[in-house]
């Protein structure tokens, strides 16, 4: 599907919420869509890489919470996980490194910045839960849109008729 989340806004005013912060774009797909599924960490990503490495990820998108520690839930082996179970893309509301190597592989990612420490193994993750963050709520089954002008979010899938 080509889109634009600037057309996407304007054919759908009423239906979509805007995240309000700015997230840098660290993979190969420079926009990506699908249904959210959700999940919150608290620095230890090992629930992430699981759901990477082991759930088909065809026509959806990763929506991350780390609530902005610095440390990096995200790299080169899960972006590799994501491209071969099919995952459109990630969207972080934290850090990713081994960004050289993310941006040759095949799915989104989108994120705060880069940080080269990685995760530490602090306490389990929180899935399919109602993530809080850029004044938006992303809740599990919506759908996102993210390009190189922003996030946009909304109960159904979107068309620009």
């Amino acid at each position: 599907m080509t889109f634009s989340t600037a057309d996407l806004c304007d054919a759908n005013t009423d239906n979509v919420k805007i995240l309000e912060m700015n997230l840098s774009s660290y993979g190969a797909k420079e926009g990506f869509c699908g249904q959210i599924v959700t999940i919150k960490l608290d620095e230890d990503n090992r629930g992430l890489v699981a759901m990477l490495r082991d759930e088909e990820g065809q026509g959806k998108v990763a929506v991350v919470d780390v609530e902005q520690k610095f440390c990096a839930v995200v790299g080169d082996n899960l972006m590799g996980f994501a491209a071969k179970n099919g995952w459109e893309g990630i969207i972080i509301n934290g850090y990713v490194r081994d960004t050289k190597i993310t941006k040759t592989i095949d799915a989104g990612l989108f994120a705060l910045g880069t940080c080269p420490k990685r995760s530490t193994k602090i306490s389990p993750c929180t899935k399919s839960t109602t993530l809080h963050f850029g004044n938006i709520d992303f809740k599990e089954g919506e759908w996102v849109y993210a390009d190189e002008d922003g996030v946009i979010v909304s109960c159904d899938a979107l068309t620009l008729e």
